[in-house]
């Protein structure tokens, strides 16, 4: 689909990296917003934001959390305090990577509200964004890059995908008295299904016009919309895609976070295995 994984940072237009970390994480079972979940010693959201940090494509990091949340607000003051004694990490000997600022902002009642927040509080400078989940935590860094130089090639739309390998139906409700609650209506040709990751990267301003259009959806068609991909594809506007990464994973489910925590301990790395 695309050229050899790298871990040198593209040269491409000022970028933005948000991080959406809005969510409540009850599927998790903690009873704490999902950002705030340990992993590996540390929360979901700071091991995001290391990623994000050490791909080195972003000049500003903003961070979408719950509305009022002083530990998650806290935690985004302290990973800005680590990078500036630190620096980010880099991907590579050698590797220069920039120090991105830090925004935190309050979210909303839905990814796209929180999406939308984040894009209002972006520097003015900033050229293209790349919309990420802090879910996905173990991004590795290679994927960021895939994703800016599809941009920086002259891709206005850009999402990370993988392969479907399991057969995919379509189903309806069963009749009442039907022996199962739903029928087979129907299997998908998957050579050309693919699985959505993140981060999802876009032209600034093409970003803001599919949301700005997306404001006037009401609550069905509003509903409907999954990523900000779909947005842009409301507009008729092409989405390209390059590969994205097995251990890009979204950490949802107790399952997920058992994977997540055996993806850092393996004697790799999660973020150094690709697949």
């Amino acid at each position: 689909m695309d050229s050899a994984p790298t871990n040198t940072p593209p040269a491409a237009a000022l970028t933005a990296v948000v991080v959406v970390a809005a969510g409540s994480g009850e599927r998790l079972g903690y009873g704490m917003p999902k950002a705030k979940v340990p992993l590996g010693g540390d929360s979901i959201l700071t091991h995001a934001l290391r990623g994000v940090a050490a791909a080195g494509v972003a000049r500003q990091i903003c961070v979408a959390i719950p509305p009022g949340d002083p530990e998650l607000r806290n935690l985004c003051e302290t990973f800005a305090q680590e990078l500036a004694v630190e620096g980010p990490q880099a991907p590579a000997p050698g590797v220069a990577v920039q120090l991105p600022a830090v925004t935190v902002v309050d979210g909303g009642a839905s990814r796209a509200d929180s999406v939308r927040a984040a894009l209002a509080a972006l520097q003015p400078e900033i050229e293209a964004v790349l919309v990420h989940d802090a879910a996905r935590a173990l991004t590795p860094e290679a994927v960021f890059h895939r994703v800016s130089r599809a941009l920086a090639a002259g891709a206005q739309a850009v999402i990370p995908v993988i392969p479907v390998v399991d057969t995919v139906k379509t189903v309806e409700a069963a009749a009442a008295d039907a022996p199962a609650p739903e029928l087979v209506t129907g299997t998908a040709a998957r050579e050309a299904l693919r699985a959505v990751q993140t981060p999802q990267g876009f032209q600034l301003a093409t970003l803001r016009r599919a949301h700005a259009a997306a404001a006037t959806f009401d609550a069905g068609q509003a509903a409907a919309v999954t990523d900000d991909a779909m947005l842009v594809e409301l507009l008729g506007v092409p989405v390209h895609a390059v590969r994205g990464a097995s251990q890009s994973l979204k950490i949802t489910t107790p399952l997920d976070l058992i994977i997540a925590e055996g993806l850092l301990e393996g004697p790799l790395g999660a973020r150094w295995v690709e697949g």
